[in-house]
């Protein structure tokens, strides 16, 4: 049986604190395994560099292949480890992989994946903000996975993240709709459960509707042609009970074109919005 570290050939020595409580490989679901060795069948790639390895991935990168993109990736950053760049985009990758799992072991898995990627990503570039938004999406993609006290634990280390992505570079949409959906997660803790979180794992942040409101609007205006923006302030309004916004940015974002890996379950959502609306 081949240890953690051969099945995850991305640690390199570095010590992850994601892969504290990974599940034996033995155990490692199908669709992760197959693509982990898909990554790692680099057979014949020995004599390629690691920018030769990552334009060839790249490719696969801009068609939302993620598994054959990290057939390239991954034999690159064995060559490359301190590549920041490299490490933003396989952080992406595994959690593209998130989106098609089934099971919520392995979503967990390729999640903490992501995690330990962007961690390290952070660890050699501190200030840019792409690795700073790349570790906010990639816990962002963890609560529902996880017990209420990972939850709010996460939060907090999703809000740190995504404070430095903005300050880098307030003009990134993405970072403003990482922040506008954190808000309105905390927002939908009801008092009760606030009540006893607080009591069980410490204050929670003050957030409102509202706040979120004004982030998916921030959103919008630096990249209108993001469906998620549309939909995600859509979704707010909706809890909001403000039903004629809800529809109406709903609607916009249905109408636009479906561009990134979560777009087909972005629209889905909406769509199950529209659908409880009076």
């Amino acid at each position: 049986m081949k240890s953690t570290g051969e099945m995850f050939p991305n640690c390199n020595g570095y010590r992850c604190s994601c892969f504290n409580d990974v599940m034996p490989p033995a155990f490692l679901p199908n669709t992760l395994a197959a693509a982990l060795a898909l990554a790692l069948a680099s057979t014949g790639m020995a004599a390629e560099s690691a920018e030769e390895l990552i334009q060839k991935g790249d490719v696969f990168y801009a068609k939302l292949q993620a598994a054959k993109a990290l057939k390239f990736y991954l034999p690159a950053e064995k060559l490359d480890p301190n590549n920041v760049r490299l490490l933003v985009r396989i952080a992406r990758e595994y959690r593209h992989l998130m989106s098609d799992a089934t099971q919520a072991s392995e979503k967990l898995q390729l999640g903490n994946t992501a995690v330990c990627y962007a961690q390290r990503a952070v660890a050699l570039a501190p200030n840019d903000p792409e690795t700073q938004l790349a570790l906010a999406i990639s816990y962002g993609k963890m609560p529902p996975l996880e017990g209420t006290k990972q939850q709010i634990a996460h939060s907090r280390l999703i809000k740190i993240a995504v404070d430095k992505a903005i300050a880098l570079n307030p003009t990134n949409d993405l970072a403003w709709h990482v922040l506008g959906r954190w808000y309105r997660a905390l927002a939908e803790v009801g008092t009760v459960k606030r009540f006893f979180a607080q009591v069980a794992y410490g204050k929670l942040p003050p957030a409102k509707y509202e706040d979120a409101v004004t982030c998916f609007e921030k959103a919008i205006v630096l990249n209108p042609n993001r469906l998620m923006h549309y939909i995600e302030l859509g979704r707010t309004y909706a809890q909001m009970g403000r039903d004629a916004d809800a529809r109406k940015f709903i609607t916009q974002g249905l109408a636009l074109p479906e561009t990134e890996k979560d777009d087909p379950e972005t629209k889905n959502l909406g769509r199950q919005v529209l659908k409880n609306l009076p």
